[in-house]
């Protein structure tokens, strides 16, 4: 049996027609882009004034804006379905300036927009948003947008996840929210919104996820939360809400992890039922006018990790609480006699802030002794009236931020004291500190050390004479010279 071969010229012949078809295949791929598409993209880019890191780089006319333009995605059809642009936190120079172009209505199988950290990025709510029938998530985080929430926003039925915060979006959240009712995440925190929260927020059962902080709303706390079952996040701090609790947050306890209802004017007792709320990590109800007494079935929240109860009218006696260990924890501010600090926090090894400032702490600092040290960043507990040393305390801290023990009676010789790298604030004012001014705070960015008795020549630093007065016999810069 013979093997018959092809000639050489028709088998490399061949070979080179099919690297040809490939080839031209190839390129009429490479440049693939809709029409629409490209012109929506390209006018967006157009409407960019600035563009100092290169994010739309790589956006250019008759190129694949599929696979080659940075921050875009396709599925259908070689369709645009999602823009991803993302300026870096606090750094202008990694963030657009400029406008959303509306000319993006052209991209009709756009699912996703998410345009975020742009602070030069001006105008108002981009009305095309309303004639894009596939758009489902819309993140317009930390940027310079601003003007009203359109009252139609309600006809974008389709959107699973809206997103305005961070940006200075003013007047009221209009009623026709309700309407949204595939919401699963709704975010408009950080904004200059006005008014009421819209009772027809209750009409979005699939929410998991509600943040409405930091604006200036105002009446009392939305009592539709009964729908709200599977909520795991809920922030309605920093506004000037006003009134009690309602029952109907207890609907929220199966799942809900966050609960911050800090810095609000709130009255009345803390309910009973939030005790019931045995998933939750973070509790805030700071800064507002909670009276009574903290129920005892706060015992039975062992998951929570930060809890902040600080600046209310809240009294004695406190729950002995059974968490596991706490991370954060507030109390100050309140009528608490505490006597020694909760030996729930003493035992916790994974505490970071501990704030228990004008809780009637009564004990030797050197008698305290804390499982742990090692993740503290802030201790507060000034305006108590503790006495002994910090010095066995701090120096056992390696990465401590902020501490802070004024108005307490500690009598250490300020020497002693290690300052870590990483302490920026240093607050011992009305002690009995004594010895010397040591030149390791020059490294400090806040320092009070006032009515003590220290003495001695002060070291050279950028601290004004209010950080050292009425001590002993402090002297040189920038209080008077010392006498030679």
């Amino acid at each position: 049996m013979k093997l018959v071969l092809l000639p050489p010229l028709i088998s490399t012949t061949f070979i080179f027609f099919l690297a040809i078809v490939n080839l031209r295949h190839f390129s009429a791929n490479a440049g693939a882009c809709h029409p629409d598409d490209e012109a929506g993209l390209l006018a967006f880019k157009s409407g960019i004034k600035s563009d100092p890191s290169g994010l739309l780089k790589t956006w250019k006319a008759g190129t694949d804006c599929c696979n080659t333009w940075s921050g875009i995605s396709c599925q259908d059809q070689n369709r645009v379905t999602t823009i991803s642009i993302y300026g870096r936190t606090g750094q202008l120079n990694s963030s657009l300036s400029g406008t959303i172009s509306p000319y993006l209505s052209k991209l009709q199988y756009l699912t996703g927009i998410y345009i975020e950290n742009h602070p030069n990025l001006k105008g108002s709510f981009p009305n095309f948003f309303l004639n894009l029938p596939r758009l489902g998530y819309v993140y317009l985080e930390n940027n310079g947008l601003s003007g009203r929430i359109p009252e139609n926003i309600g006809n974008l039925t389709q959107l699973v996840a809206f997103s305005l915060q961070g940006n200075k979006f003013s007047g009221p959240i209009p009623s026709s929210i309700g309407q949204l009712t595939q919401l699963i995440q709704l975010k408009l925190g950080s904004n200059r919104l006005t008014g009421t929260i819209p009772s027809t927020i209750g009409q979005i059962k699939n929410l998991t996820y509600l943040n409405l902080e930091r604006n200036q709303l105002t009446g009392g706390l939305p009592g539709r939360f009964a729908g709200f079952t599977d909520m795991r996040f809920l922030s309605l701090s920093h506004n000037k809400l006003t009134g009690k609790i309602p029952g109907s947050i207890s609907s929220l306890a199966p799942l809900l992890i966050n609960l911050e209802l800090g810095h609000n004017n709130l009255t009345g007792q803390i309910p009973d039922f939030l005790g019931k709320f045995r998933t939750l990590d973070t509790l805030d109800l700071s800064w507002n006018q909670f009276s009574g007494v903290v129920p005892k079935t706060f015992a039975n929240l062992t998951k929570i990790f930060n809890l902040d109860l600080s600046h209310n009218n809240l009294v004695d006696p406190f729950p002995v609480m059974n968490v596991k260990g706490i991370e954060s924890l507030d109390l100050s501010y309140n009528h608490f006699n505490l006597g020694n600090i909760p030996s729930w926090v003493t035992s916790s090894t994974i505490i970071y802030s501990l704030k228990l400032a004008k809780c009637g702490l009564k004990f030797k600092l050197d008698d305290w002794k804390p499982k742990e040290t090692y993740f503290y960043d802030y201790i507060d507990l000034s305006e108590n009236q503790i006495t002994g040393s910090p010095v066995k305390l701090l120096n056992r801290t390696d990465f401590l931020v902020g501490f802070y023990a004024s108005g307490n009676k500690l009598k250490f010789n300020f020497e002693s004291l290690r300052i870590v790298q990483t302490l920026k604030e240093l607050d011992l004012s009305r002690n009995l500190v004594y010895g010397k001014v040591p030149k390791s705070v020059s490294g400090l960015k806040k320092l009070n050390v006032s009515q003590n008795h220290l003495c001695g020549q002060l070291p050279n630093t950028k601290f004004p004479a209010t950080s050292f007065a009425g001590n002993d016999c402090l002297c040189g810069s920038p209080l008077p010279p010392c006498k030679s």
